[in-house]
């Protein structure tokens, strides 16, 4: 039987079932009166997960697309190995034409260990304009690193991508983080003079909001965290998951449109606009048979007016204009 959790106040937030209520934000605006930003993500792990040769012990299981068979201890997957290759070989370069084509900005998702393997994805996505996030040091479970570990891990990714892109990297997603990323994470930032504009290890709202930080309780020049929610529903890796994930191409792209039409019309149904997350794995959508409903998704909306494709620092810096943090108010924007 686990122990009754205890709440340490250094790492603790309260949980905001209110949001932004029924009224939600009517005075948010995308530049240029968009009806909708979307954020198309791409998530980088190729290098970065579990494997024998970094000392994991076996292969990574999660996100496969063979995921039978019992894990093998201290022995190479060569299966497993060449799956994730695929994705830094040919799918990243598959979706990295498609955007460059259609002049939409998606933001990397980069697992520092990951691009260290193959740096030209970080200067190509420099050079176009896209934007590199974090995905962490690794892709790896980090509920179960100490604090210690966990920050010196936080920090070897900043001076990573930093070195790779040419900047530290404005915004930050774990997907496998521990209790205490949420406060580690801006902590480390600020110890080393950096600028984190934004998180996303949350899957909250359809717009960013605001949260107090636990360290900053005391504190008149207190920043706060901008969070962008990210997205489980509109996003590949659902391919992988038995019984509940996308049957096929088709459901996927079906799927995306109607979230899309349901937040292109928010405006007018809901009072404001909203924003949409497609999130997407090199090593999923880049295989041909998913690839074409990402493309029919893609070339779908690039014929609609009003849609704002966004990187989320560019989402993350016009929500920061338009509503300055203030301490205190959660994610009330007033």
């Amino acid at each position: 039987m686990p122990s009754t959790y205890v709440p340490h106040p250094e790492y603790h937030y309260d949980r905001d079932f209110c949001g932004y209520g029924e009224e939600g934000l009517p005075q948010l605006k995308w530049p240029n009166g968009a009806k909708i930003a979307v954020s198309f993500v791409i998530n980088y792990e190729e290098g970065g997960e579990r494997s024998v040769l970094a000392g994991d012990g076996q292969s990574e299981q999660n996100l496969r697309e063979n995921p039978t068979g019992p894990p093998r201890v201290n022995e190479r997957n060569y299966n497993v190995e060449s799956e994730f290759e695929y994705g830094s070989r040919a799918g990243f370069w598959r979706l990295f034409r498609l955007f460059n084509k259609y002049k939409m900005k998606f933001t990397l998702y980069a697992v520092a260990q990951a691009v260290e393997q193959q740096p030209e994805v970080a200067k190509r996505c420099v050079d176009m304009g896209h934007d590199v996030a974090s995905h962490a040091y690794r892709w790896v479970e980090y509920h179960d690193f100490s604090i210690e570990k966990e920050r010196e891990f936080i920090k070897k990714c900043i001076e990573s991508l930093k070195k790779l892109t040419g900047y530290a990297p404005k915004g930050w997603y774990y997907g496998r983080n521990s209790p205490h990323s949420r406060t580690l994470v801006p902590q480390v930032y600020e110890e080393m003079g950096e600028d984190l504009r934004w998180m996303s290890d949350t899957y909250a709202d359809d717009v960013p909001y605001w949260i107090d930080l636990p360290y900053e309780k005391d504190k008149s020049d207190a920043k706060g965290c901008l969070m962008v929610p990210y997205s489980y529903d509109c996003n590949d890796f659902k391919f992988h998951v038995v019984g509940s994930g996308f049957r096929g191409p088709e459901s996927f792209f079906a799927h995306m449109k109607n979230a899309f039409d349901v937040l292109y019309e928010a405006e007018g149904e809901e009072g404001h606009p909203k924003m949409m997350t497609i999130g997407l794995h090199n090593r999923i959508i880049g295989r041909p048979g998913r690839f074409k409903a990402l493309q029919d998704f893609v070339d779908y909306i690039s014929k609609k007016e009003g849609v704002w494709v966004a990187t989320r620092t560019e989402i993350a810096e016009s929500f920061r204009e338009q509503f300055p943090y203030q301490k205190g108010l959660l994610a009330k924007a007033k």
